[in-house]
Order: C-alpha cells, then structure tokens, then sequence
C-alpha cells in the first residue's frame, strides 16, 4: 500500500495584514499536509500565526499567496470549535447541538437521533433543555463539540478549545476528546498553547516559529493508539514535553 492520500494540503502559504510601510507579515511560508484521520497539533509563541492558518484552513480568510487544499467529498467539510465556545445563548443545549443539522437540512428525524446520541455521549442528555448561561465552562465547551461533531465533518478544525478551563477540567476534556477521535478517525487540526495537551492528542506536534509563523520543527509522540491519558506519567513524555518547551522558549524569547 502507498502513503495515504492528502485530506488537506498547504503550499507556501503566507498571510500579510494591512499594506505599506505599516504592513504585517501574520504567516509564512508554510507546508503543511495531513492524511485522512491524522490529529495534527501545532504549538507556537503567541502571535505567531497559529489562529490565522486555522482561520485560512476554515475559508473565514484569503491567504495573501500560496495556496490550500482540501480533499473533500461534501460541501460542508469543515467545522470549527474556539476558546470561546461560539455557541448561542439564545438556543438550548438541544438547540444549539442541532444547529448545523438544521443549516444542512438533514431531515429532522435523522437530526434528532444524532442530537440525542451525541448529548449522550458527553454527558450532556440531562442540560437538554437548559440555556448555556446556566451551564459552567467545561459543560458549554462540551456543547460545542457536541455541535461540530453532529455534523461528522470531514476536517475538525479547534483554536484553543481547552485554554479558558481551569487545569483539572482541561485535563478531563483532553482525556475526552481523545477518546472521541479515536473512536471517530476524524481528521482534526488543532492549535494550542499546552505542550501537554499537544502531546496527548496529537499523532504529530508542529512547532511554529515567532511571526511569520513558519514550521521550524515536527515531531511524532511515541505512543501507539489507541492512547490514553496515563501517557503523562511516563518519562518518554516529559523527555517530549522538554525537548519541545526549549524550541518554543528560543522563539518566545525576542533575539
């Protein structure tokens, strides 16, 4: 068997914001690939760019030059989870995981029972009815999976779903949403400031340089799937999570 075919592919991506003398280079150059199925992380300094390639990849921005690439079979392949959740808190739980069901205008029958199944599945069967002001952070971030993932996209597309948590629930949705995605094979780009959540999660971990973001370094956890959290208390971990700190200290720090 060959290498798997490209689900997404970049090539010489660059983003620059505003024109002249006051111009900002954002983003690039930038290659990247990822194979059906893979969960790719991308790690870097703030402001490097990290939040512009996800927003190109998701066609909410035009890269300046270069171009992007989705192997798609459907006209919604993307769905995307922010820091912030995006949910609406005019609309229930129910409401807002059916949201994209509706926009795609699966029968709502079929819409329902994937509503259902997919409250279910993160615990959120009981909060059906109830609005996203009474539910707490860790509860309103799991409706905005429950959301994306109603949809079974093709590319899941996540900016920092977990950095507005505190550290125990981060912990207890990281150990989710890698149950989740292994079970799903769902092609997911994921960006975050956590190491350890990158390592986790991710069959790769991109490392970005300071802005323009570009990848300075790539590397593969060393840990079969299906994984679980347990991963952290292993010295191949923190051997990783060192070996990747440094690279992004260098860039942090300004030269």
């Amino acid at each position: 068997m060959g290498e798997p075919y490209p689900k997404l592919h970049a090539h010489d991506l660059t983003r620059t914001f505003g024109r002249g003398p006051g111009a900002v280079a954002a983003l690039g150059p930038l290659d990247l690939s990822m194979t059906a199925g893979e969960f790719v992380c991308v790690v870097g300094p703030s402001g490097c760019g990290k939040s512009t390639l996800l927003r190109i990849t998701a066609g909410l921005l035009r890269p300046s030059t270069g171009r992007l690439e989705i192997r798609t079979t459907s006209r919604h392949p993307a769905a995307m989870i922010f820091q912030d959740y995006g949910i609406y808190d005019w609309k229930t739980v129910r409401a807002n995981v059916r949201f994209g069901l509706d926009i795609q205008r699966v029968p709502r029958g079929e819409a329902n029972a994937r509503v259902d199944s997919w409250l279910a599945r993160l615990g959120l069967a009981d909060f059906a009815d109830a609005y996203p002001a009474a539910l707490s952070g860790g509860m309103r971030q799991r409706v905005a999976i429950a959301r994306a993932l109603a949809v079974e996209p093709e590319l899941l597309l996540m900016d920092e779903p977990f950095a507005a948590l505190d550290a125990q629930l981060r912990v207890i949705l990281q150990d989710e949403l890698l149950e989740l995605t292994q079970a799903l094979r769902t092609t997911t780009l994921f960006i975050t400031h956590s190491l350890e959540e990158a390592i986790v999660l991710g069959d790769r971990v991109l490392v970005m340089s300071a802005r323009p973001g570009r990848v300075i370094a790539e590397h593969r956890p060393p840990f079969p799937r299906p994984r679980t959290g347990d991963i952290r208390d292993t010295p191949e971990f923190t051997s990783l999570k060192s070996e990747l700190w440094d690279l992004l200290r260098k860039e942090a720090v300004p030269a």
